[in-house]
This record gives structure tokens, C-alpha cells and sequence, in this order.
């Protein structure tokens, strides 16, 4: 029974991940190209939350209570994108980092090289 549960949700994350448009997204800002977007991304954050709001006066004036459900999700992805502008500032940090020291490290090389071949 944990086996199914365990095979169900890999292969529901693994559809998440390929099929929404956050996740989608979210991978791609997360390439070393889209990092310098993470921050910008924040502001979807925005609509997601004007939906939430929308929903919930819906609910509040006699809507129907799935709509909690939408309300979740909005909120969700608006957690996403306010999280991954601060990550993104870190990975693209590091990422720079690690590019400065291979290019000291090729220059290093190099004069060690030109020094043994003088």
C-alpha cells in the first residue's frame, strides 16, 4: 500500500513539474540564464494574490466552497514566486562566484604554463 501511495505521488509530482505553467517557470528561472529574472518574477505574485481576494469575496457572498481550493492554490503559487526572487539573488550570487574563480584559475593556469614554456 506505501509502495502505491510513494509510486502515485512521484508520478504526480513528476506531472506537476512538466505540465503547470508555475512549475514550468519556476524551472526556467532557475536555469543559470533565467536567475537574473527571479526577482521580477515576484511581481506575478501579484495577480495571484488579487485572484485569492477575488475568490474569497466570492466564497463570502454565497459562493460555493471549493472555491477554497482555488484559494489555496492561488496563495500557494503567490508564496512560489515571493520565495524564489531572494533564492534566485543567492543562486545567481554563487553561481558568479564560481565563474570568478574558474576564470582565476584559467588565468593562473596559463601563467604558470607561460612561466615553465620561458
Amino acid at each position: 500500500m506505501i509502495r502505491q501511495l510513494w509510486t502515485l505521488s512521484v508520478h504526480t509530482r513528476a506531472f506537476l513539474r512538466r505540465y503547470m505553467p508555475t512549475n514550468i517557470l519556476l524551472d526556467a528561472i532557475r536555469t543559470r540564464r533565467g536567475l537574473k529574472w527571479g526577482v521580477p518574477a515576484m511581481l506575478l505574485a501579484v495577480p495571484y494574490l488579487l485572484a485569492a481576494s477575488t475568490i474569497t469575496t466570492l466564497i463570502t457572498d454565497g459562493g460555493p466552497g471549493w472555491l477554497n481550493l482555488l484559494v489555496l492554490l492561488c496563495l500557494w503559487n503567490t508564496m512560489k514566486f515571493i520565495i524564489m526572487g531572494p533564492v534566485s539573488l543567492i543562486l545567481l550570487g554563487r553561481a558568479r562566484l564560481r565563474e570568478r574563480a574558474a576564470v582565476r584559475a584559467e588565468r593562473r593556469t596559463m601563467a604558470e604554463s607561460a612561466e615553465q614554456a620561458t
